[in-house]
């Protein structure tokens, strides 16, 4: 797989390093980037956003009062397959 970069998430990155797609350093390199990223774009959020940053409680996301929280943690664990299994399917190499 060429590596161009633009890897989604720590998850498909992380993935990516235990099948040895990159390498230990590229990974943590991109892993730092990526929550870097997310800190600015979160600061970003609050500085222009202030009133609906303050009015949720700086919660964007939050489980309805009838799903538990174990539901909730096996949505994110299937979603982040999906996302990863996808990535890896679109650039097998094989035909």
């Amino acid at each position: 797989m060429n590596d161009l970069g633009g890897h989604m998430n720590p998850a498909v990155t992380f993935g990516l390093l235990l099948s040895r797609k990159v390498s230990l350093v590229r990974a943590i390199m991109y892993m730092l980037a990526q929550c870097l990223g997310a800190i600015c774009g979160f600061a970003l959020v609050k500085l222009f956003q202030k009133s609906c940053y303050e009015q949720y409680g700086g919660e964007a996301n939050v489980l309805a009062a009838t799903y538990k929280t174990c539901v909730g943690l096996g949505t994110e664990i299937i979603g982040t397959f999906v996302i990863v299994y996808t990535i890896f399917s679109a650039t097998s190499v094989t035909s």
